[in-house]
């Protein structure tokens, strides 16, 4: 009970005081915070979109782009393994025209190993058809038709990955309570707390970051290459600054799918904004294979079908680091690193609804929960008070030093509040109370039985501690399954109930109880009323 040194009531102390300092912010005007000097905490609380307003954003995916998209890795996925087989299986008119896929087999002696290959590459959806139907016409022509069942599966899983990638985009942190669910089919609904400018946001989303690192092709004819025409093998894109096109392979070196990292840095050269990337170790290894290859050549980096630059090898580029540079603000190169590391997404989205929604609807939720926070707090202040005397002293410091730490905490974390947040900060603020009744009402019985004032405090305090504890862990594990598995308000609430509920648990079993150490250990009191 009184094992405090100096060390431990300074370590404590600090710990407190840097809470206080985190919580100030968010009690003081934006404007007032922001004129404070660079080196005092200025990390504010955010507001929820029932609070402070926010943006919304209603998204479609494009189907027609999963169909696209489902066709062209089909067409590659045969071409690359026809090519492979053993005996080597040659076919012509590769086509993907009028939403199939079809090829004629030159050898027509090959036609059935060539069908059987295209049909292992299908699947059944459930218990339904396969994804694609393969069928062969004239003798050696081989066509694949997608299914409507196959788009549909493909459809569903895209959408799944879109809002995914969505959300990673938006909140990368998880803590700044937006809300992203899935609406219909093909719709994703976004909501984001105290963003009054849905243009970021739009830009953001907008871009589907698939990035792709390809070899130029320096056999192509300018007047081809400006006229948009490209030889097999071979594709014209545009370039992202001057207007200009170029020609490059069909085929990636390596794409982002193989990122694990992408983060803003500046480029050694110019100090200019940058963003430096890190492949897998298979994209590592196959973009060192390549670059160790063409030592002197031209590839372009390209990000969603436009070339961002096109810079010659100077040497292997091994490690699996790349870095990408260009006309960037730090604040684009944070972006197109937010997008990288998020993820690409796996269907384009179209914003077809947007609003904007004004602080002034929750300025009365504001006021009303501020004033039912401020009653509640003041007679509970005095009821501990009248009720425990001086130990409910103690125990109403550790309940307002309890909300410091909350608002502090949440502060750091950039996390934010909302109406269902604002109920599990009351929520938190019960079970403070709670923790210290229990431990109050547990001397007082030791009181009754006979102990001495210290052995009774002593006894009482660890005896309740117990029982705190284990309820608050149950509590954490509850909040901590809601943060996992919930969204948006559902994980506002878990946020704030399991960082009260630590914040409780400190101020009560260790705060309270030093200060009481403190006191006994000054006043050495014969007898106690409680």
């Amino acid at each position: 009970m009184f094992d405090f040194p100096r060390w431990k009531v300074w370590g404590i102390s600090l710990l407190c005081l840097v809470g206080i300092l985190f919580a100030v912010p968010s009690m003081f005007p934006e404007r007032v915070v922001a004129r404070w000097p660079s080196w005092v905490p200025s990390a504010r609380i955010n507001l929820g979109l029932d609070l402070a307003g926010g943006s919304y954003l209603l998204l479609q995916a494009d189907t027609s782009d999963v169909a696209r998209q489902r066709l062209q890795q089909m067409e590659e996925t045969i071409e690359t393994g026809l090519r492979r087989m053993k005996p080597r299986i040659a076919i012509d008119n590769l086509s993907s025209a009028a939403g199939r896929l079809s090829f004629v087999v030159r050898d027509p002696a090959q036609l059935d190993a060539a069908v059987e290959f295209a049909r292992s590459q299908t699947k059944p959806v459930g218990l339904g058809p396969r994804d694609w139907n393969v069928n062969v016409f004239d003798q050696n022509r081989v066509e694949m038709v997608p299914t409507a069942a196959g788009l549909g599966e493909a459809l569903e899983n895209a959408m799944s990955t879109a809002r995914e990638v969505v959300y990673n985009r938006v909140d990368p942190d998880g803590t700044r309570e937006v809300t992203v669910i899935r609406q219909g089919r093909d719709r994703i609904l976004v909501e984001v707390p105290g963003l009054q400018d849905p243009e970021a946001l739009k830009t953001l989303l907008g871009k589907t970051a698939r990035l792709e690192f390809k070899l130029v092709d320096l056999d192509a004819e300018p007047g081809d290459t400006a006229a948009g025409r490209a030889r097999p093998g071979m594709q014209v894109l545009p370039m992202a600054e001057g207007g200009g096109r170029i020609a490059v392979q069909r085929r990636a070196i390596v794409t982002g799918d193989r990122l694990i990292d992408a983060q803003q840095t500046f480029d050694p050269t110019d100090n200019s904004p940058a963003v430096s990337i890190t492949f897998d170790s298979n994209g590592g290894r196959a973009f060192g294979k390549v670059t160790q290859a063409n030592v002197g050549k031209p590839f372009a980096i390209i990000l969603d079908d436009v070339v961002l630059s096109a810079p010659s090898i100077r040497e292997p580029i091994l490690g699996g680091q790349a870095q990408i540079s260009g006309s960037y603000t730090v604040q684009t190169a944070n972006d197109l690193a937010v997008q990288l590391r998020s993820g690409k997404l796996p269907v384009e989205l179209s914003v077809i609804e947007e609003r904007t929604v004004g602080p002034d609807l929750g300025k009365d939720s504001i006021r009303k929960g501020v004033i039912a926070c401020i009653a509640g707090g003041l007679l509970v202040l005095v009821f501990m008070f009248a009720t425990y005397g001086f130990f409910g002293l103690f125990a109403n410091v550790a309940l307002i030093l309890n909300v410091l730490l909350i608002l502090g905490w949440m502060a750091l974390f950039n996390a934010s509040l909302t109406l269902p947040g604002l109920a599990g900060f009351v929520l938190t603020i019960g079970a403070a109370v709670d923790a210290n009744v229990i431990i109050n009402e547990r001397i007082r019985e030791e009181l009754r039985r006979g102990r001495k004032v210290i052995d009774a405090v002593d006894t009482g305090w660890k005896e309740a501690s117990t029982a705190i504890l284990d309820a608050n862990i149950t509590n954490a594990i509850a909040g901590g399954l809601m943060f996992y598995f919930g969204t948006g308000p559902i994980r506002g609430f878990a946020v704030v109930l399991v960082i009260g509920i630590l914040t409780s648990a400190f101020t009560a079993i260790t705060v309270a109880r030093m200060l009481v150490a403190l006191w006994l250990r000054r006043t050495r009191p014969k007898s106690l009323t409680l």
